[in-house]
Order: C-alpha cells, then structure tokens, then sequence
C-alpha cells in the first residue's frame, strides 16, 4: 500500500476518510511516501484534532501487527529527513528506496519534492504557491456550498486553480519527465512518487510512472496486489481509477 500528501495538521486534510480506508484495508509493507504531517502548517497555525492522532496511531497499530511501515519524508515533513535511518514504532525513515514488485520489476519510491524545480530553486514561490492552495481550499468550501444550493455538482476550484498555477511554471510536465528520467538512471523498470496531488499509472518510454495522489482533495491510494497488479483506488469516490495503464474504469462505490 502506498499513501502520501495526507497532510495532518491542516483544515483540509480528509483524515476521516483515511480512517475508514485504513480500517478495511491491510497490507504486507505501507509505504508513507511524503507530507503525511503537514510542519509547514503545523509551524504557522497548530491545528492537530483527535481523528489527525487517530490516523498516526491506526498507522503505528498496523506497524504492530506485523505490516512493515516505511516513512519516505517529503517537503512538509521534511524535518524527518534529519531522522533517516531511524527505526522508531516499527516505523523506518528513508530518503527514499527501491521496492521489488511481485512483477519482478523495481521501482523507485520518492516523495518526488526533490525533482520539483519549484521546491528545488524557488522556495520562496513554493511557500506563496501553498498560501495560495490553502486560501484555495477555503474558497473551495464556499463555492460548493453555493453549488450545492443550485443543485449543481461537486467542482474543486483548488485543483482548478493548482493546475493553472503549476501550468504557469512548466513544472507538471517537467516533473513527470524528470522522474522518469531518474529511474532509468537509477536503472529501475517504475517509479512511486507523490507531491503534486494528481494521481496517475501509465507507461511513460518504457517506464511505469505512478503516482499516489493525496488524501485533500482526490482521496487516492496505490495497492499492489499478489499478482503484481498496481491500483489507484480513488476513496470515497464512484468510479476508480485501475490497473497498470491508468485507464478509468466504471467501478463501484467503494465508499460512502
């Protein structure tokens, strides 16, 4: 199982969900792959309610009973990276790893924030760019809420608004290429990765690119099953987003 961008410690973050998700499914090894605890957040306003701890400890229970649990810290939580290496609550803290598939392919597992030319050279339109999806956030709930008086459906001006804003720096596009690219160096079949809240599993030039998504607004996992099959589940959601190429597929209400 692979989860990232939960970001604990904020308004927007859907622990709830996660719960429930966490509840019913179990899993060998649980990849955390970055910005599980949102310290950028945390730092500036401490917001930290008890359904936020219940995640850790369902987390720390799994870890428990036998699951290995792998902590990737991304660019939210990067005040782990000072912890690498650490084994703490059955719990492993790594700058990232290489997980052997039961399709006998490696992929690459980083956060990703790395390969962000944002994050990496413009920190300080990296901090703006997250004011900016917070107050997106927030607008979100009030439009919604209109929408929702007019009968209309759900529409996430936050994710809306992240695409014209990554689209404005080139850095989508650049992101996924440069993560390809680092798993052919690295001389890896895939790549897991998460950070820019899309979810995603297709091919790109011969490497299998996923991506895990995030529990703020899409509510997206990563199962790997025994037969090596890779699965985003979209929670909470109608339909799911299935199988190694990414396509989307009908698929039943897995949650309410």
């Amino acid at each position: 199982m692979f989860l990232s961008d939960i970001h604990l410690g904020t308004l927007g973050s859907q622990a709830d969900l996660l719960l429930v998700f966490l509840k019913l499914h179990d899993a060998e090894t649980i990849y955390l792959v970055g910005d599980i605890i949102d310290g950028w957040r945390l730092r500036k306003f401490w917001f930290w309610p008890q359904c936020h701890i219940d995640v850790v400890q369902a987390l720390l229970d799994k870890a428990r009973a036998g699951a290995r649990v792998i902590y990737i810290p991304g660019n939210h939580d990067e005040f782990l990276r000072d912890f690498l290496g650490m084994h703490s609550g059955g719990v492993e803290v790594m700058d990232q790893c290489i997980h052997e598939g039961a399709n006998k392919k490696k992929y690459l597992v980083t956060h990703g924030d790395q390969f962000d030319v944002v994050v990496s050279h413009a920190r300080w339109l990296a901090f703006f760019g997250d004011w900016a999806y917070v107050t997106a956030l927030k607008l979100n709930t009030v439009i919604n809420y209109c929408r929702r008086k007019m009968g209309l459906t759900y529409w996430s001006f936050a994710a809306w608004a992240k695409q014209k804003v990554k689209k404005a720096v080139n850095a989508v596009g650049k992101y996924e290429k440069t993560l390809v690219f680092e798993a052919r160096r690295q001389n890896v079949q895939g790549v897991i990765c998460g950070h820019v809240h899309h979810a995603a599993s297709h091919e790109t030039n011969g490497i299998h690119y996923i991506n895990t998504g995030d529990w703020v607004e899409s509510c997206t996992a990563i199962t790997e099953s025994f037969d090596g099959t890779y699965e985003v589940i979209r929670w909470g959601g109608s339909t799911k987003l299935s199988d190694a190429t990414g396509a989307l597929t009908d698929g039943q209400q897995v949650a309410a």
